[in-house]
């Protein structure tokens, strides 16, 4: 049975408690949509959560038809300067918290999963996805974003080098069906039976022994956490730059004047 679990001050999303495992729900307007607040929520949750004895594993999951939008453009799109290197540098703390996470770490992708919404699956264990009309996928190229070098790595530890690259270089989304095949996803589960299915899966995964499987993935991670690690302006750097290039500012708004639509 799953409980929810009161925590204060969380306003982005919620948590529950299945026995030994944890469950993190964004639960942020319609469509989940990344920002400041959400990042920073979630990087406390995971936090407490990898200090939690009592935690055996945890699944990340959205809601019906989103999982999550990606990043909030029409709310970054007003930061300042000084706001979205902020914005970026948690992210990119986020990112390394989530795939040095020591328990296991599945995510119930439950609708469209776009963009930033991709890269918190991608830090995940296994990945779940509902099948439908549900996309998944780095498509940033098309909204005038450049996908920051470690962001690129955790696509290509999963997809390899020429699938990963050709992906991210067409912005090509794919639905569970594909996203299995190509290894994007684990499995693809109805949209009844996401949770239940990826519990199990979380269940089956906190059923060995804890420092031994922990000790495992960190060694399996070793290489990618290293490029997840390296110098901040090297790899954010130029996504930051790219942000402030007029003909990226127009694409966005094009994407805002259709959002807000």
């Amino acid at each position: 049975m799953v409980v929810k679990v009161e925590l204060a001050g969380m306003n982005t999303l919620s948590i529950e408690k299945a026995g030994q495992l944890k469950l993190i729900r964004l639960n942020r307007g319609k469509a989940n949509a990344i920002n400041q607040e959400m990042v920073h929520e979630l990087h406390e949750s995971f936090w407490q959560l990898q200090n939690d004895q009592t935690c055996k594993g945890v699944l990340l999951t959205g809601r019906e038809n989103f999982f999550s939008a990606g990043l909030d453009v029409v709310e970054l799109y007003r930061y300042s300067e000084d706001e979205l290197l902020n914005f970026w540098r948690s992210f990119s703390a986020l990112i390394r918290l989530m795939v040095g996470f020591p328990k296991p770490l599945i995510s119930a992708i439950n609708g469209h999963s776009p963009a930033g919404g991709c890269v918190l699956a991608l830090c995940c264990d296994e990945r779940i996805m509902a099948e439908g009309p549900f996309l998944i996928g780095l498509n940033e190229i098309q909204v005038g974003i450049v996908v920051p070098q470690p962001i690129f790595e955790l696509y290509r530890f999963w997809l390899g080098d020429g699938l990963a690259y050709q992906m991210l270089l067409e912005g090509r989304m794919v639905d569970a069906h594909t996203a299995r095949q190509i290894g994007l996803v684990s499995a693809a589960s109805t949209q009844d039976q996401i949770e239940t299915h990826a519990l199990q899966r979380l269940e089956a995964l906190a059923a060995f022994q804890p420092e031994v499987w922990s000790l495992s993935k960190q060694a399996l991670r070793r290489q990618l956490l290293e490029q997840l690690n390296q110098d901040f302006e090297a790899a954010f750097g130029p996504a930051i730059k790219q942000w402030w290039q007029p003909e990226s500012r127009a694409i966005m708004e094009g994407l805002i004047t259709k959002l807000k639509k």
